[in-house]
């Protein structure tokens, strides 16, 4: 009888590759936590979640602080570029409420200086911008025409100064503004916004011109441009510092 071991130690030519069959793979199936097993956890982690705070101010991620909010009114005659000064700056989609123009404005609102203007502000003009890391400046354009000057008393209300925009082509158009925050004790600046095609004067021809006191800042600037519209706002929130330091 032919042996069965002689049978299974057979000779394999040196070519022939031996594949080892696989080991059986045994499946380990967790236990599962009894209820009322003190070692179960219940709140099982759920893996990496993704950053929705990208790009975040640090003191929106500092839940033990609040922004320092401060509130700025822009002010001026009609058509002396209120609103592109609130539109350029802001970090967020402004609140403008322009309305169209119509003849039932033409013997009060006069465009001779602004033939192309046709719209104007009824309410307000509001945007946001953050200066720093926690003081977010809120920036409030009022309507220039005298019809709206009601609305003047709640909308400085709170403010921590004024930013006069003046225009040297008809600069008597801001006299209203000045007397408005002199009178009610109000911080503000005086910007004199340039527009192309008019002559440049020097800060202390404006100054004169408009008899405004020597403390009180006077600054050329562009309300098309928002690094100009930036350093008009510094310059405000510094005088503002300077003059009610508490």
């Amino acid at each position: 009888m032919d042996s069965v071991v002689s049978d299974a130690t057979a000779v394999v030519p040196a070519d022939t590759a031996v594949v080892p069959e696989p080991a059986a793979v045994t499946a380990t199936v967790p236990a599962q936590p009894r209820a009322g097993d003190p070692l179960a956890d219940p709140d099982p982690d759920p893996g990496p979640v993704a950053d929705s705070e990208e790009g975040a101010q640090d003191w929106q991620l500092d839940h033990s602080r609040a922004p320092i909010a401060t509130k700025i009114v822009v002010a001026g005659g009609f058509g002396v570029g209120k609103t592109t000064f609130v539109r350029a700056v802001s970090e967020i989609t402004p609140l403008q409420t322009e309305a169209l123009m119509t003849r039932a404005s033409e013997d009060t609102d006069d465009l001779t200086a602004t033939p192309d203007k046709l719209t104007t502000t009824v309410a307000m003009d509001f945007g946001r911008i953050t200066l720093d890391n926690d003081l977010v400046l809120y920036v409030f354009g009022t309507p220039g025409q005298q019809r709206f000057w009601f609305m003047w008393d709640d909308l400085v209300r709170g403010a921590i100064g004024a930013i006069v925009l003046a225009d040297t082509r008809r600069l008597t158009d801001c006299f209203p503004a000045l007397d408005y925050f002199e009178s009610c004790g109000l911080p503000y600046i005086v910007a004199v916004n340039h527009f192309e095609g008019t002559e440049r004067f020097e800060v202390e021809d404006v100054r004169e011109a408009l008899t405004v006191p020597p403390h009180v800042p006077v600054v050329i600037m562009d309300a098309r441009k928002r690094y100009s519209v930036v350093e008009t706002l510094l310059a405000m929130v510094a005088h503002a510092l300077e003059a009610t330091p508490e």
